[in-house]
C-alpha cells in the first residue's frame, strides 16, 4: 500500500461562557450555562482564546490542570470592552504565574489603550484588590487599526477582524482552520444597513457563533441595543449558505426553557427556508469538533 501522509489535526472548540449582558448562574440555567463570552478554539497548534467573560475563569483551572506546570502560552481576541466580556479576566488564574505568555488582540486606537481597557478594572482599589501589574504573566497588547488591515495571523492561523453593529463598536473574528472557516459574530445587531458588509464576512464559513440574544417579538422593543434577533441570523446565515448555525449571547432573563423554544423555532424556520442547516444553543462545556 502506497504511504500516506497524516491529513491536519482537527480543529477543536469549547464554549467556557455563553450568556450575554450579566452572568444569570442558577437552577433555571443550569442545562444552557450562566457564565459570559469565552470560547476556547484549538487549530494549527495554536491556543486561540475569544474574548474573557465570566467564562474565562473555568477554562484557566482547565488550563492549569492540563498543563501541570508547564509554560502556557495563548492568543486572547477581544471583542470590545463591554463588562460582559472582560469580567473574567482578574480571575483568570494563569495570568498569575510567570511561565504564561497572553497576547491580546483587540481594536483600539493603541496597544497602550487596549491594555487599558484589561487594567482599569483592576486598580487595586475601588473595582479590583489588586492592580493588573501584580500579574505575573508576559502579556503583549496588539491593537487592530480599524481604518487599516484587519486581517492578522495567530502563529500560521490566519484571521480576520470584522466590525460589527454594536453602540461603541465591536469586533466579529473569522478565523480560518485546516477543516473550514470559524466565525465568531457575537454583539452584532442583526437587520441594520451594513448586512451587505456582514454577509461578505461571513460567507463561506462552515461554522458561525452568532448572536441570537433575542427573538422576534423582543426585537421590536430593542433595536439600538446591539444584539441580534434568531429570525435575523436565520435570513443572515441562509443567505450565504452557511451550513451550521450555534446561536450564542444568550439573554440573561432566557432560561433553559426558553432557550429550547428559541431553538425549536430556529430548526423549523431552516427546515423550511434552509434546508440542511445545522441549528443548535450553545451550551457551556459543549464541545465542537471539525
Amino acid at each position: 500500500m502506497p504511504h500516506q501522509l497524516p491529513g491536519p489535526s482537527p480543529t477543536l472548540m469549547r464554549f467556557w461562557g455563553v450568556r450575554g449582558s450579566l452572568p444569570s448562574p442558577g437552577p433555571s440555567t443550569l442545562r444552557y450555562g450562566g457564565n459570559t463570552t469565552c470560547i476556547e478554539v484549538r487549530t494549527g497548534g495554536e491556543l486561540i482564546v475569544i474574548d474573557a467573560g465570566s467564562g474565562i475563569r473555568s477554562l484557566g483551572q482547565a488550563l492549569l490542570e492540563a498543563h501541570a506546570g508547564t509554560p502556557i502560552k495563548l492568543t486572547l481576541l477581544h471583542s470590545h470592552a463591554h463588562w460582559d466580556h472582560i469580567q473574567g479576566f482578574p480571575f483568570f488564574a494563569p495570568a498569575y504565574l510567570p511561565t504564561t505568555r497572553i497576547r491580546i488582540v483587540g481594536g483600539h486606537t493603541s496597544a497602550a489603550e487596549l491594555r487599558r481597557v484589561f487594567a482599569d478594572q483592576m486598580d487595586g482599589k475601588r473595582w479590583f484588590p489588586l492592580p493588573f501589574d501584580r500579574l505575573a504573566a508576559t502579556i503583549d497588547f496588539d491593537h487592530l487599526d480599524l481604518a487599516g488591515d484587519l486581517r492578522f495571523r495567530v502563529g500560521e492561523v490566519a484571521v480576520t477582524a470584522c466590525p460589527t453593529n454594536h453602540p461603541g463598536g465591536s469586533l466579529g473574528f473569522r478565523i480560518e482552520t485546516p477543516q473550514g472557516a470559524i466565525v465568531f459574530l457575537s454583539d452584532h445587531e442583526t437587520g441594520g444597513p451594513d448586512e451587505p458588509r456582514i454577509r461578505d464576512f461571513i460567507a463561506g464559513a462552515v461554522l458561525l457563533i452568532a448572536d441570537a440574544q433575542y427573538d422576534a417579538t423582543e426585537i421590536v422593543t430593542r433595536r439600538g441595543w446591539g444584539h441580534g434577533c434568531v429570525d435575523e441570523v436565520m435570513t443572515l446565515a441562509g443567505g450565504v449558505g452557511i451550513g451550521r448555525v450555534v446561536l450564542f449571547h444568550h439573554d440573561p432573563s432566557h432560561d433553559d426553557t426558553f432557550l429550547d423554544e428559541l431553538v425549536k423555532k430556529a430548526r423549523a424556520r431552516a427546515g423550511s427556508d434552509h434546508p440542511g442547516m445545522i441549528v443548535e444553543a450553545a451550551r457551556e462545556g459543549d464541545r465542537i469538533e471539525l
